[in-house]
């Protein structure tokens, strides 16, 4: 069992992708605005293979189990549907879904699933959600596998609105989408004043798409608003923008400041 561990560690931390050079520089330079239509896109990358994914999404003896079918004890907001499968996110769902319990910095786990839009959906509109960590920085979810009609910042594994993905990792929609994120919250002094920015990692589908991502400060629409202090934990939450989306084995490992 140790060994297992071990590995599906090692296997979390192993980058399968790098992106260099003027495109990576181009892509992560916060001179561009908020959701730049001309901002680079992100090259399309092959994501890891099924099985290895399927390896590392098991949870770890000391994860906090967030969803694994058997309930939903672990969250607010029961207009969310939960079923022994997935939870799932339907258009008439009021409200975002958020976890009972607060946490800080920590490594989480998830996979989505987004259906099969027709072609003429496009842009924020194919599947659009997203996951908050602290109720204020976003890491985006959205169908990009086939979606060029969108802003870079906004696509899927985007630091919402700061930081594009590094390569589009997703799988066709219709299949489930593996998100492994590093989140070390900001550090505030006494006085409010922010002492060390939050920090950002992503693998989607096995690919490094954020490598240690500095935010500027909260994630907003069309905005880059300075920190703010705020309490040490806070709940996870799951965006919801009025879109079906699906969300299975959910769990997160809290980590040292």
């Amino acid at each position: 069992m140790k060994a297992h561990l071990a590995l599906c560690s090692l296997l979390f931390l192993q980058p399968a992708f790098s992106l260099a050079g003027e495109a990576a520089a181009s892509i992560a330079d916060l001179a561009w605005a908020p959701h730049a239509p001309d901002r680079p896109k992100p090259p399309r990358v092959e994501p890891v293979s099924e099985e290895t994914l399927l390896a590392r999404s098991r949870p770890p003896a000391d994860a906090v189990v967030l969803f694994d079918g058997r309930g939903a004890d672990a969250w607010q907001n029961p207009g969310w549907l939960f079923t022994p499968d997935h939870i799932e996110l339907a258009p008439a769902t009021k409200g975002m879904l958020t976890t009972r319990q607060g946490f800080g910095s920590c490594r989480l786990h998830l996979e989505w699933w987004a259906p099969d839009l027709p072609a003429e959906v496009r842009g924020q509109k194919r599947s659009n959600s997203g996951v908050f960590f602290m109720g204020r920085y976003e890491v985006q979810i959205l169908d990009t596998f086939d979606n060029s009609h969108t802003y870079a910042d906004g696509q899927a594994g985007a630091i919402y609105g700061q930081f594009p993905p590094l390569a589009n990792a997703l799988r066709p929609a219709g299949r489930w989408q593996y998100y492994d994120i590093t989140f070390h919250r900001p550090l505030f002094d006494a006085e409010g004043r922010v002492v060390r920015p939050a920090r950002i990692s992503v693998e989607v589908n096995g690919v490094k798409v954020q490598d240690n991502a500095e935010l500027t400060g909260p994630t907003v629409h069309k905005k880059r608003p300075p920190y703010a202090a705020h309490p040490d934990r806070f709940p996870l939450a799951l965006q919801n923008h009025g879109d079906v989306l699906r969300f299975r084995n959910i769990w997160l490992v809290p980590i040292a400041d």
